[in-house]
């Protein structure tokens, strides 16, 4: 399992999230101010690498390539701006506009909390 730190891109934090885990094939897990990737099979390892390559590759298709600097140690992957500028969500903006919702369970995403609920009832059938 991988953890990234999107402390300093927390505005992109949810389409990098959705970007890399498709690109990886892997199980996203949200968390505040980061999030985890989980391999779909317990017996394969996510790469951090691979990630690191996907994260970047993600930054550079919004032009931010080149303002912040994705470093790898151990299974920590920390997105840090090397310029001094951060992405950040407008505080004025409505908290429930850039929400995901993910299943503690399987690791489902979703904008809404309404479907998640649903999502989870499969679980306890």
């Amino acid at each position: 399992m991988l953890t990234v730190d999107c402390r300093d891109v927390t505005l992109i934090k949810n389409e990098l999230l959705v970007y890399v885990a498709d690109q990886m094939a892997a199980i996203p897990t949200i968390k505040h101010d980061q999030f985890t990737l989980s391999a779909l099979d317990d017996d394969d390892v996510v790469d951090a690498a691979e990630a690191v390559s996907a994260i970047r590759e993600y930054l550079n298709s919004i032009d931010q390539g080149g303002n912040f600097a994705v470093v790898s140690i151990n299974d920590m992957i920390e997105i840090r701006s090397i310029t001094g500028k951060i992405l950040e969500a407008d505080p004025s903006a409505s908290e429930s506009q850039n929400n995901l919702y993910s299943c503690s369970h399987c690791g489902f995403v979703t904008q809404y909390e309404v479907e998640l609920t649903t999502h989870m009832r499969i679980h306890y059938l």
